[in-house]
């Protein structure tokens, strides 16, 4: 029964499921949720509520969460914006919500005090980072809760980008961090996810989801149809065409999220036993 639904994306376990999903699936209880809001500059979704369990996600600032369940320190939930589900740090939530209007279009900024940038800030957040904002000045942002975020940092939600590569080349440098969706860490499929939903782009969150949903497959894994844009797949890895040789992707080889020639890459990969399985074209 249960089988056939996928547990990342619905909310469900054997005590405990979302009440939309009763007569789905089987669960001991049926909850309605909570809906709270990422209050700090990114939270960490787990696979199991413990901090040294996996982290198979993140969620950034602003991103709203709808919460099943809180106990001992951790909530389960569901995020609203991909839908992905696990346990955050029931810490790293609010329960007071503000619907978004503005989201982060650079890498990172800083959120200030007060308007002025010789101040100290109260934190920094990322691209993709969610903000409510109360009014606009020329230099500043006034969010809801009284804080200032850089204008030019900002962009209204629906704006988008013209290009996701350029987004994703942006994040050059960033570190390899599995389950990652930041500039201070962040993984292959969580690269293409962010750089895609900055171009207003709908994309999952883990790289087989990716693979059935993103763009067309191609019917060639040729490398000499490469264009910019394409994105490619291995079993569990994911990269994107700078140009038509160049691949950009978030590599733990590297560790790092590197350019790199696709010729290189697909025969390094090859070796340790992984072909390229699609190529997809947004």
């Amino acid at each position: 029964m249960s089988e056939a639904l996928d547990p990342r994306l619905h909310a469900y376990r054997a005590d405990l499921a979302a009440a939309h999903l009763e007569g789905k699936v089987k669960a001991v209880r049926f909850v309605e949720p909570c809906r709270m809001q990422v209050s700090g500059p990114s939270a960490p979704v787990h696979a199991a509520p413990r901090a040294d369990s996996e982290m198979t996600a993140e969620a950034l600032y602003g991103e709203l969460v709808d919460v099943y369940e809180d106990a001992e320190g951790w909530a389960w939930g569901q995020l609203c914006d991909d839908g992905y589900v696990g346990y955050l740090p029931a810490g790293a939530l609010a329960a007071e919500c503000a619907a978004p209007t503005h989201r982060v279009v650079v890498p990172r900024t800083f959120v200030y005090w007060k308007p002025d940038i010789k101040s100290a800030p109260e934190t920094s957040i990322t691209l993709g980072a969610q903000l409510s904002i109360e009014s606009e000045g020329d230099e500043f942002v006034r969010t809801v809760n009284g804080a200032f975020v850089y204008r030019p940092h900002c962009a209204e939600v629906g704006e988008t980008s013209e290009d996701f590569v350029s987004v994703a080349a942006s994040l050059l440098g960033a570190p390899y961090l599995w389950g990652g969706k930041t500039v201070g860490g962040i993984d292959c499929s969580g690269l293409v996810q962010l750089s895609c939903q900055a171009a207003g782009i709908a994309c999952p969150r883990d790289s087989d989801m990716q693979r059935e949903m993103l763009g067309t497959p191609l019917e060639t894994t040729e490398l000499s149809s490469l264009q910019r844009g394409d994105v490619l797949f291995w079993k569990g890895h994911v990269g994107i065409m700078m140009d038509p040789s160049t691949l950009l992707h978030a590599t733990a080889n590297a560790m790092l999220t590197i350019t790199e020639p696709v010729e290189e890459a697909v025969r390094r990969i090859a070796e340790r036993g992984q072909e390229l399985l699609q190529i997809n074209r947004l």
